[in-house]
């Protein structure tokens, strides 16, 4: 797992680096720590300067121990600005009624991970993205969560029988169900 977080950091360094070379209009920004909110608020640091959310991977990094790494970009003719939340929390509850709180104020969920504390245990987390310009996301979010492969795969065949998509799973410890996969799920409303 190190080496994968430690090849997909060089390889993003290697794209920063290379962009004036190459003449790209791409600019990146890679933000590391163990903590949600530092993580929210380097984001939205990020967001006010025209950055995007790429991707995201929770691990142990070589120098940071467990962090949760986010990739974001600065696209040049992008002349948005984005606001982020982050959502982590033990409890899928919680994290359900968060999700659609925020979506309802223009929010979509654009990366999933887990975030490992000392305080916190593994959290599952939702990253939230919203441009300058949105007023609502149109969608309606679910989340499920289970222990069980084959109950999953059951549950996310009756959503998508309502018409919702999946777009994100983790394997997180939630505070009821101990270690679960966790499926985020939406439909446009």
């Amino acid at each position: 797992m190190r080496r994968i977080i430690t090849a997909c950091v060089a390889g993003v360094l290697g794209l920063v680096l290379a962009a004036p070379v190459l003449g790209q209009d791409r600019t990146y920004k890679v933000l590391a720590t163990s903590k949600t909110s530092t993580m929210q608020k380097e984001m939205q640091e990020a967001g006010a300067a025209g950055y995007r959310f790429v991707a995201v991977m929770g691990g142990e990094t070589a120098g940071g121990g467990k962090e949760v790494v986010v990739l974001m970009e600065k696209v040049k003719d992008d002349a948005n600005t984005y606001s982020y939340r982050l959502l982590a929390t033990n409890r899928t509850s919680t994290l359900q009624r968060e999700l659609q709180d925020a979506a309802d104020a223009g929010y979509m969920v654009v990366g999933q991970t887990v975030f490992e504390s000392l305080l916190g245990g593994k959290e599952t987390a939702a990253l939230l993205q919203r441009e300058s310009a949105a007023t609502g996301s149109g969608f309606e979010y679910k989340l499920l969560a289970t222990s069980k492969t084959s109950t999953m795969e059951k549950e996310i065949r009756e959503l998508a029988e309502l018409g919702y998509q999946a777009i994100g799973l983790t394997v997180g410890k939630t505070a009821l169900g101990g270690s679960e996969l966790v499926v985020v799920a939406r439909k446009p409303k």
